[in-house]
């Protein structure tokens, strides 16, 4: 039965015919016919969204029942959901590293896997770090994590996108680190000073090849801006220009950062090598495959 009805059916029931247990058991399996990911968990952020109430209250108070304005806005979200709309840019939020960031069409949605890159920078930072450097921060995860994690630390990131610019300022007024974040809008390292250094380079740069585009899922290839994706023929296109420009902008003995592609730790270790790197280490995600790239530059 479609949402749309089953939404007239309650209506003509009245609204107690739909309580938040009977709406996210629907759910869930209108979700799971759609194949889409997380299809209890999808329910209960929407529902919550659309009722203004945390996961938390919707399990402590499962027999309300909906209102019709509350159904009608919760329906309006599974319509969009089940066109593969990200529930992220539903929700207009993501939850990253414990905080909650604006998210949407202006930068690429934040991955958990990503929050694994800022763990290893934190683990891997000295504390006696002051500065790093970010290349491309979409919607400045990484920065302001990293800035919010270490209130000693300032930062200056890059970004091509002025979409992208906007949105990273937007988050780091929001989490109270913009005071400690230089913006700069251009191309890798074109916006540095002549000898700026940092004690870390870090970035989560396009590495899906071309090809590989038009077979990603439906949220990420129709909402994702291409520009954060395309890698180019192999992927490795930005890789490479970033690798070998690194060495001039990190301090000796400093770190660079990088979130890569499941198939590119050899390249990407190798182009590391090139570039005179004193170090290259190939780091796993969640599913145990190459994630991350990190290298020391020589002191």
């Amino acid at each position: 039965m479609s949402v749309r009805k089953e939404g007239q059916r309650g209506a003509a029931e009245g609204s107690a015919a739909w309580t938040i247990q009977r709406t996210l058991v629907w759910t869930t399996k209108h979700f799971a016919a759609k194949q889409l990911d997380a299809p209890r968990l999808t329910g209960e952020l929407l529902l919550g969204h659309a009722l203004g109430l945390t996961r938390l209250q919707l399990f402590m108070d499962l027999q309300r029942p909906l209102e019709a304005a509350e159904l009608a806005r919760f329906r309006a979200l599974v319509q969009q959901r089940s066109a593969r709309i990200p529930t992220q840019h539903l929700l207009g939020s993501v939850d990253f590293y414990g905080r909650k960031f604006t998210t949407d069409r202006r930068a690429l949605i934040p991955r958990p896997e990503t929050e694994l890159l800022v763990e290893q920078c934190l683990a891997r930072l000295p504390q006696t770090a002051t500065r790093f450097l970010e290349i491309g921060p979409g919607s400045g995860v990484i920065a302001v994590s990293l800035l919010a994690e270490r209130p000693a630390l300032g930062a200056v990131a890059i970004e091509l996108s002025p979409e992208a610019v906007a949105l990273t300022r937007e988050n780091a007024n929001a989490l109270g680190v913009a005071a400690r974040l230089e913006l700069r809008q251009g191309d890798l390292f074109a916006p540095l000073r002549t000898g700026e250094c940092f004690d870390l380079l870090v970035a989560n740069p396009p590495y899906v090849p071309s090809g590989a585009l038009a077979t990603l899922q439906p949220e990420v290839r129709d909402h994702d801006p291409r520009i954060a994706l395309d890698g180019g023929s192999d992927g490795l296109a930005l890789l490479r220009r970033l690798i070998a420009g690194a060495p001039s902008a990190i301090v000796p003995g400093g770190l660079l950062a990088l979130e890569i592609g499941d198939d590119q730790g050899p390249a990407v270790a190798a182009l590391m090598k090139t570039a005179g790197f004193a170090s290259a280490t190939i780091s796993k995600d969640y599913a145990e495959l190459d994630r991350m790239a990190f290298a020391v530059a020589v002191t």
